[in-house]
């Protein structure tokens, strides 16, 4: 299941300035994060952009958890 998720979340530097989107649809992961961010919900996502599944939020969520862990090494 997971892995289906990662697969969800594209990469094109030709499209949207290179930054992730869902599918290639260019939806950016960024946008629907920030959507969530500010109290909008998963069905009003949905029903703004049809296109849309709920694995594809669910996708953005779990890049959005694996970006942020990311350790960084200190000198």
């Amino acid at each position: 299941m997971i892995l289906n998720l990662e697969t969800r979340i594209t990469h094109n530097p030709l499209q949207c300035g290179g930054k992730p989107c869902i599918r290639s649809m260019r939806i950016r992961v960024s946008d629907i994060l920030q959507m969530l961010g500010e109290g909008v919900s998963i069905e009003e996502i949905l029903q703004d952009f049809p296109d849309l599944e709920l694995l594809d939020i669910q996708a953005c969520l779990l890049y959005a958890a694996r970006r942020a862990n990311l350790e960084r090494l200190v000198a």
